[in-house]
């Protein structure tokens, strides 16, 4: 009974500390990769190496923190004793103490975690309906024409972006939608912005752009609405928000992220040198096709037998060919010159017919021959007046008791009425007697 007991014994495994350290690492790799934790920074050391060492205590416990160099660069919050704070990163198990440290790869004071947290779940939901994927997302024109800007119209940003256009590649057509790019009610305007430029179909390409500034000032960028309106969006889009290490969900939404606004303008223009690179690019590339087909052509004329005439033939069909596509080539260069030309010059009759100073003497001139006809109507109907008044006058004037008074006759009046007999004027009456001039007043005596 001893030895059966004795063989159903479990086997021992003994673990170095070596061994058993991994195990814990590959335990917390596989749990505890990407976690948020909350504490009050203490013990905080900055040696030569430029690495950041803390701890992260609350009332009951502690946890040691390494943030390392080259993230530290980013960190917009440097550790400081006592100060609350918010941390995202992982656990690792160092192993010459045994002691689990956390990674730190990111660093907020405590104030900004609700937002930090909103950010991480807007972004798991967008990422599971597959807004993200790299297979959705455009390619931008190579030159395009026409490029539509949503951004602030009052900030430096637009000046930006303006001037390098200008300067890089000038003549291009540029259309501002004017929209706040912080505070309430900007994530809605900058959609509308958005989804101007999808229906109309105007812009080749549309950049959202908006200055550096805090996970706050930032917000907008980081809303749903926004990310639809992006993904939603006809045209390609370029996100251009913040500086190079801020990143918000419209630069995942996006079809192509910009690390600053600047860099933006320069993604959708082309110098004239880049543009004599890829053509030299495409010429050496061309050539190197042409000695590849040569060496070909030459081993198989090697490996066949010889014909003198055939090979003049092919040659001359070959040259044939050559010369035809010269000449295509160049018809298609003299038609597409043709072509800007004939548009430059209906643009150049568009603009002088749009001349202000053209429209306003046209209009100078037709208030002059309006005025000269106004002044010779006045002019003739005056005449006509004149005319008819003349004969109406001297009518008038045969009829006018005034001339029967200038022949020394008197118009006699009591107490308003005519006196046409002496009992219409009893003796001892006033009386008004009206003459060719003036008027005399009376009484009557007999």
């Amino acid at each position: 009974m001893e030895q059966l007991a004795l063989s159903w014994e479990p086997t021992r495994r003994a673990f170095t500390v070596a061994e058993l350290t991994d195990e814990l690492r590959g335990l917390l790799y596989r749990n505890f990769t990407d976690i948020w934790v909350s504490g009050e920074i203490s013990g905080t050391k900055l040696p030569a190496s430029g690495h950041f060492y803390f701890t992260l205590k609350d009332g009951t416990a502690q946890l040691r923190c390494v943030c390392y160099r080259l993230t530290a660069r980013y960190l917009k919050f440097k550790p400081r004793d006592g100060v609350a704070v918010l941390v995202r990163g992982r656990l690792d198990v160092y192993e010459q103490r045994g002691e689990v440290q956390m990674i730190v790869d990111l660093l907020e004071p405590q104030g900004h975690g609700a937002l930090q947290f909103a950010f991480e779940q807007l972004k798991q939901k967008l990422a599971a309906e597959g807004l993200f994927e790299q297979a959705r997302k455009r390619p931008l024109p190579s030159l395009p024409e026409r490029i539509g800007i949503v951004t602030s119209p009052s900030g430096a940003v637009i000046r930006d972006i303006l001037n390098i256009l200008e300067r890089r590649c000038p003549g291009r057509h540029v259309r501002i939608y004017p929209t706040p790019v912080q505070g309430e009610g900007a994530a809605g305007q900058i959609a509308n912005g958005i989804d101007h430029f999808s229906r109309t179909r105007w812009a080749e390409v549309v950049i959202v752009a908006r200055g550096g500034g805090s996970l706050e000032d930032l917000w907008a960028f980081n809303e749903e609405v926004v990310a639809r309106a992006i993904a939603a969006c006809s045209p390609p889009v370029i996100s251009a928000v913040g500086h190079e290490t801020d990143f918000t969900i419209a630069d995942f939404v996006a079809d192509l992220r910009a690390p600053t606004p600047s860099a933006a303008a320069e993604m959708v223009t082309a110098t004239r040198q880049s543009l004599i690179d890829r053509m030299d690019a495409a010429q050496n590339k061309l050539r190197q096709a042409a000695r590849l087909t040569l060496a070909l052509a030459a081993r198989r004329f090697h490996t066949v037998e010889f014909d003198p005439a055939r090979l003049h033939r092919t040659l001359g069909r070959r040259m044939q060919r050559i010369d035809e596509l010269d000449y295509r080539m160049r018809d298609a260069v003299r038609a597409a010159l043709e072509r800007r030309k004939r548009a430059c010059e209906t643009i150049g009759s568009r603009l002088l017919r749009l001349d202000v100073r053209l429209r306003i003497a046209g209009g100078r001139h037709r208030l002059e021959a309006c005025e000269s006809k106004l002044h010779q109507r006045m002019r003739l109907q005056l005449s006509h007046a004149r005319g008819a008044l003349g004969p109406l006058e001297a009518h008038l004037a045969q009829l006018s008791p005034l001339k029967i008074l200038e022949r020394g006759y008197a118009i006699v009046e009591r107490e308003g009425k005519l006196v046409k007999a002496p009992a219409d004027a009893p003796v001892g009456s006033d009386v008004r007697m009206r003459l060719a001039r003036g008027e005399l007043r009376a009484k009557v005596t007999q």
